[in-house]
């Protein structure tokens, strides 16, 4: 479609990481024109647009571009603020879903990598690390309905897209999130009930054939 504007995404169609920036326009209502990359051949647009890491998402707003993922979310609820905010007005509120949503960033899915890459022992204290985190994250959570409250925010949007990803980490390391996390699961349904969630989260199967090409590629089958 026509991007609004000039605006155009980088991304690739599993990322977790472009899909809180698809979630994040899609709540906004902001068109958008997206560039599916490969990454095995990064595109020169891509590599212009993100010199420092060279990778995806990349969002470009009139030749412009704004990279790493939670800095792009929080440029576009600044930018088209008129509608959906993401972040709370409250400072202290502000603060507490950057924090969380950076713990998500810095935990999840360097330590989700390690339930598919690793096996055995290594596997194991991985698998715990990660029920960890969710149980810390279920704290935060606690019986509300969002992690902000009654409405879809920030820190949803930082960890709904990992949602499609926990069939293929439970298939690898032999767990049940619904077990282990049910809070989180019961959560994830209700972020699934938005339209800007259920359109953008890959499906769980494709995710895990995705992850299988990846143990292959690393050679971890």
């Amino acid at each position: 479609m026509a991007g609004e504007k000039g605006v155009v995404l980088l991304d690739l169609w599993v990322s977790p990481f472009g899909q809180r920036v698809r979630i994040a326009l899609a709540e906004k209502g902001v068109d958008y024109e997206y560039k599916e990359q490969d990454l095995m051949n990064k595109s020169e647009l891509l590599l212009k647009s993100n010199p420092v890491y060279k990778k995806i998402p990349v969002l470009l707003h009139d030749g412009k571009s704004i990279c790493e993922s939670l800095i792009i979310v929080q440029y576009i609820d600044e930018v088209w603020s008129n509608k959906a905010p993401l972040l709370p007005a409250e400072p202290l509120a502000r603060a507490n879903a950057r924090f969380w949503a950076d713990f998500i960033d810095k935990k999840v899915y360097e330590c989700a990598t390690r339930l598919w890459k690793l096996k055995g022992e290594e596997q194991e204290v991985a698998k715990k690390e990660f029920i960890e985190i969710f149980k810390l994250l279920e704290g935060e959570l606690g019986d509300k309905t969002f992690f902000g409250g009654e409405s879809f925010g920030f820190v949803d949007l930082a960890l709904v897209p990992f949602v499609a990803w926990f069939y293929a980490y439970e298939t690898c390391a032999k767990f049940s999130m619904e077990e282990e996390c049910p809070k989180i699961v019961a959560w994830g349904k209700r972020c699934m009930e938005r339209e800007s969630v259920s359109k953008t989260l890959s499906d769980p199967t494709k995710v895990y054939e995705f992850v299988l090409f990846l143990k292959k590629r690393f050679g971890v089958e």
